[in-house]
């Protein structure tokens, strides 16, 4: 039987939550945010690096998008396998150890090759750090703590990417660009050490209804696989999530260079304001999105959907007025708010997914809603900016990466598309989930 969803009348958990669960959260958020820091400083430091190298927009969003994305989606699977069948802890710091050290030599990249190959290195570390970090937390929480811890966990990104931007800006302003790189890379790897040393591993299911937490064994993993790719609501989960990072990604991999470029900032400037939009808009957007997630799906898991479709809605209009904006201070004042409403997909379909599967099953679900939305908007988002950019340019157009951003609106469009279809299924699906195939 699949895991329950979150409801009112929750049964009984198997067993007693961690005594300190705060603690383990806090560990797994500070990894996450060294995850997106690192993936973050290459958008952040695009101009330098471009001076530098002599990278176009379009070899940008390759490197930050489909080269990524290639290792970091699909390694994510048989780690994600094995992870469900060994010690999850151990994952995630092998993997936080591998992608630091790859981030390091990121800022001894010499050429455009070694910046790529350095690159996929990050991305093929990055592969085992969000999934086994979600299942630990669902066996860290009880459900009904699940989405909010959850939003607290995806702070990380806000929390990375803002750090990035004050510390990779400033740094590199006052150095060069690789100097971030490599400090941030050594602060990555103390960090897996101390993980692998004081984070113990949780039991699997232990906080789960007795009768779906307890005596499962190692899930196998074609099955499990054919059980995602073939269950309506996880792959809807995953395709909505998938169209909203298409615009979070493509836009993230570019803004900064957009600010700059056609707003006129500096990077002194952008350490300090657009890191406070990072901070506060995406940051606050992750921890109301995970209380009111929870709040509505104790009367229907529909919330799961409806909550990420009508958040887009809102922040459509705004990103076209962002992107339109003439100065830089009314941009990011425009930024804020659609930071704030396009990352509630996040704690939704993480949550959804999470609980929808078996608990012996979790780590590779998650990998799987990671390897399809991730593929789609990590890897196809960034790629399509940037070659947009190139084509607008190449056809006289001045504001060629202004008007490559214009093209991701119709993908706001397309996943509250996808969301409402997700919130029909979940409504006739009822209260509880439907019975997960071995």
């Amino acid at each position: 039987m699949a895991a329950s969803a979150v409801s009112a009348d929750v049964p009984e958990p198997a067993a007693a939550p961690a005594r300190h669960p705060w603690l383990v959260l806090a560990a797994l958020t500070f990894v996450y945010v060294l995850n997106f820091l690192d993936r973050q400083l290459l958008g952040i430091l695009a101009k330098p690096i471009q001076d530098s190298l002599g990278v176009t927009d379009g070899q940008l969003g390759l490197i930050g998008g489909l080269y990524f994305a290639m290792f970091y989606c699909f390694i994510a699977i048989p780690v994600g396998w094995f992870a469900d069948r060994t010690n999850r802890v151990n994952v995630l710091s092998l993997a936080c150890a591998i992608w630091s050290g790859a981030t390091t030599a990121c800022g001894l990249a010499g050429s455009y090759s070694q910046l790529v190959v350095a690159r996929m290195a990050v991305g093929f570390g990055e592969a085992g750090g969000v999934p086994p970090s979600y299942a630990i937390i669902t066996d860290t929480y009880p459900p009904g703590k699940r989405a909010a811890a959850i939003g607290i966990f995806n702070l990380g990104p806000a929390i990375g990417a803002a750090i990035g931007v004050a510390f990779g800006a400033a740094i590199a302003d006052a150095f060069d660009w690789r100097m971030p790189f490599i400090v941030i890379g050594i602060v990555g790897i103390v960090t897996a050490v101390l993980i692998w040393l004081f984070i113990r591993e949780p039991a699997r299911g232990a906080l789960d209804p007795v009768q779906t937490g307890t005596g499962l064994g190692k899930a196998a993993f074609w099955p499990t696989v054919r059980m995602f790719v073939t269950h309506p609501i996880l792959m809807l989960a995953a395709l909505g999530s998938g169209a909203t990072q298409f615009v979070t990604y493509g836009l993230g991999n570019f803004a900064v260079l957009f600010l700059m470029r056609e707003k006129g900032m500096v990077l002194g400037e952008v350490a300090i304001w657009y890191a406070l939009v990072l901070l506060l808009g995406m940051g606050g957007g992750m921890v109301i999105s995970g209380r009111v997630i929870d709040r509505m799906t104790r009367t229907s898991r529909a919330g799961y959907a409806i909550a990420p479709a009508a958040s887009l809605a809102v922040a459509m209009p705004f990103y076209i007025a962002f992107v339109w904006a003439s100065s830089w201070p009314l941009a990011l004042v425009l930024l804020a708010v659609v930071m704030t409403f396009n990352y509630f997909y996040l704690s939704a379909s993480v949550a959804l997914v999470q609980e929808e599967v078996k608990p012996n099953q979790r780590v590779l679900s998650g990998a799987l809603l990671l390897l399809v939305m991730n593929f789609i908007g990590l890897g196809l988002g960034p790629t399509w900016v940037g070659q947009a950019s190139d084509w607008f340019r190449a056809h006289g157009d001045a504001h060629g990466l202004q008007s490559a951003l214009y093209t991701l609106t119709p993908f706001y469009l397309l996943a509250i598309a996808l969301f409402l279809w997700l919130a029909r299924l979940l409504r006739r699906e009822g209260p509880n989930p439907v019975q997960v195939p071995a």
